[in-house]
């Protein structure tokens, strides 16, 4: 399964992630991550993925 995952305790908002799969997560108001597909990632959905989990310089995403 394919699927992104937060750690919330590690997460601060720096917003590369969103900037990397803005179809995937975003900061809402208040600025905590959302992910907006939360099942299962396939093709270009795991490719914008890939790039969020790299793009996070603290390691909060990952791919499960």
């Amino acid at each position: 399964m394919n699927r992104l995952r937060l750690d919330t305790d590690r997460c601060q908002a720096h917003g590369l992630c969103e900037q990397a799969a803005p179809d995937l997560v975003h900061l809402d108001d208040e600025d905590n991550l959302i992910i907006d597909v939360p099942g299962e990632l396939s093709g270009a959905q795991l490719d914008a993925a890939r790039d969020a989990v790299r793009a996070c310089p603290v390691s909060a995403l990952s791919l499960e």
